[in-house]
């Protein structure tokens, strides 16, 4: 090879190396999010593999965390998808505790081209700086490709596959059950279900849950709360109601007394009652539909 392609070759890399924003994921918790709560939640790695890994995408890796029972194979597999805040701490420790459970689950950073968000303080500026310019497309594939990872492994059991994601990662659980057909099941934490003044359908996210809710196959249990600002109450019943003339068998779940990110025991929004019997509930769904 002459220095000509040689140069053009490490030219193409440096490139390809600078359009990826992250290589690794962050330590601790995303700076939006502190100081954490006392009742702060830490699962511990005793009998486990966990830790950071580079997924393999179209155009370079991606960083993810990865957790699984330390002796076994044949895992069932879990994507974990994060908060806007990214995969944080928080997210780490989902995926631990789905180990402690018997799964393979892996956190894949999906805004690892388009910022950093863990050391953004403001939750605007994470949206409109970062949040607001992933495309719905890159996530797919994305996750897709943590899918593909999980098979070649040899640890994961892809024909068992489910995804739970919380906050934004919520509303990505209900497009990768459009998008993929082979999942088993999925659960939505308080994802957003529809296009709103500050979140329009564009070219980058063309489509929300309540425009594929009635063509769905993948069972999903969406898991809400009554107290969701951000969320109403009319929305959620809205999706219901397309849910129904569908054939997925999708649930949704209010928890009346119970605010937005319920389940995220780092944060005041914490409810203890809500966050254990909707952690339940879910496990007893990926039970239900063979995804455990």
């Amino acid at each position: 090879m002459n220095e000509d392609v040689l140069s053009l070759v490490r030219a193409k890399t440096e490139v390809s190396r600078r359009e990826f924003v992250m290589t690794s994921l962050v330590a601790g918790f995303a700076l939006a999010v502190q100081p954490v709560t006392a009742q702060t939640i830490t699962t511990d790695t005793n009998g486990l593999v966990a830790g950071e890994i580079k997924i393999p995408v179209s155009d370079g890796e991606i960083p993810a965390y990865r957790a699984m029972p330390a002796t076994g194979k044949s895992f069932p597999v879990i994507l974990v998808v994060q908060e806007i805040f990214g995969v944080h701490e928080h997210i780490k420790d989902l995926c631990r505790r789905f180990a402690k459970l018997g799964h393979m689950a892996i956190a894949p950073e999906l805004y690892a081209r388009q910022g950093d968000v863990s050391q953004i303080k403001d939750v605007g500026e994470i949206i409109s700086k970062v949040v607001s310019r992933v495309p719905d497309a890159q996530v797919m594939t994305d996750l897709d490709a943590a899918v593909k990872y999980a098979k070649q492994s040899g640890k994961g059991n892809t024909s068992k596959l489910a995804i739970t994601g919380y906050c934004w990662g919520g509303r990505v659980v209900w497009l990768y059950a459009a998008h993929n057909p082979k999942l088993k099941a999925g659960a939505a934490w308080y994802g957003r279900l529809m296009p709103t003044e500050s979140s329009p359908r564009n070219s980058l996210q063309p489509q929300h849950p309540i425009d594929i809710a009635q063509s769905l196959r993948v069972p999903v249990l969406g898991l809400y709360a009554g107290q969701d600002r951000g969320i109403p109450l009319s929305s959620v019943e809205e999706m219901r109601a397309a849910l129904k003339k569908g054939k997925s068998k999708s649930e949704i779940i209010v928890y009346p007394n119970a605010q937005h990110g319920f389940y995220a025991d780092y944060r005041p929004s914490y409810n203890k009652e809500a966050a254990t019997d909707a952690f339940g509930k879910m496990r007893e769904w990926f039970r239900r539909h063979g995804a455990v």
